[in-house]
């Protein structure tokens, strides 16, 4: 049996009563060790973990892998702001009984998990931030968006009334960020340039999104991150390219709130657990081996 066939799909009861979606990888026999809870980002769903589940070395934890609500198989009519993510994942640990977790995000799932750990400081024992978003720090396209934010919020009300009211689409596109992946791992194989054009387009996003959740993703991504005074062991993995961020930036800024934080910067533009999955999942594997339980 394979370690992906191990991923159960669940579902587990949100903070305010919403069922929401997760999957889950048991542990092995062991010493107890405090669960992974695995984050994806904007647009996605929790098989962003796909290749770290068949793959990772720590078997002996247990994976835990949500839809953030609003998102895959957490559909909901909101749209989702930071204050549900963080208290739905306090929600899941409890539904698991597991007390604590080391919290791994990417992009919007790294900034998530910055917020349940000054939310619940004491249920995360450790940050893994792979390419946290912050405002400051912002490039490209999203440095644009940064000052449209006030503009989206107000859209993504207005249209969550419409959905209220039953004016909604249906049926939203399911997607397995496996295929996603593959054309991706395809053109690296053959020594190519990666080929990123579905990761981040608009096009693709408002098929598997709710149009009020894609624009509240962006609100919440410009959010300041309340990073100051968390004292939880931490490893930062930033991408080299600046489309999204400036890495060097947010090294900076973060290095000044959190001293504790490693960095670590991999040559990509963004999408890090898609470009490079195996150097990804050998640093969480060192990072989280050397944390004690």
């Amino acid at each position: 049996m394979s370690e992906l066939s191990l991923f159960e799909q669940q579902h587990y009861t949100g903070s305010d009563g919403v069922r929401l979606r997760y999957r889950r990888r048991r542990s092995t026999p062991g010493p107890a060790q405090p669960a992974l809870m695995l984050l994806h980002g904007a647009a996605s769903n929790g098989t962003r973990w796909w290749h770290f589940v068949e793959h990772t070395r720590l078997t002996d934890r247990l994976l835990l892998a949500p839809d953030l609500r609003g998102h895959g198989g957490s559909v909901w009519r909101g749209p989702a702001r930071m204050q549900h993510w963080r208290e739905d994942l306090a929600a899941l640990l409890d539904h698991e009984r597991s007390p604590h977790a080391v919290v791994i995000g990417h992009c919007l799932g790294a900034n998530v998990a910055a917020h349940f750990a000054a939310r619940h400081p004491d249920r995360c024992a450790g940050l893994v931030l792979i390419e946290p978003m912050l405002r400051v720090a912002l490039s490209g396209q999203m440095a644009r968006l940064r000052w449209a934010a006030p503009l989206l919020d107000i859209a993504a009300r207005f249209i969550s009334v419409a959905n209220r009211l039953g004016i909604y689409r249906r049926r939203l596109a399911q997607v397995d960020l496996r295929e996603l992946d593959r054309p991706v791992h395809a053109s690296t194989a053959e020594g190519k340039a990666p080929e990123l054009r579905t990761h981040g387009s608009l096009r693709h996003d408002v098929r598997v999104v709710p149009v009020a959740q894609l624009l509240a993703n962006f609100v919440e991504l410009v959010r300041p991150l309340p990073v100051s005074g968390l004292t939880m062991p931490c490893l930062v993995i930033q991408a080299s390219g600046r489309r999204m961020t400036d890495a060097a930036l947010t090294r900076e800024l973060l290095a000044q709130r959190l001293p504790q934080a490693e960095f670590i910067e991999l040559p990509s533009e963004h999408w890090i657990p898609t470009t490079h999955p195996e150097r990804l999942c050998q640093l969480i594997d060192d990072w989280a081996s050397g944390l004690r339980s």
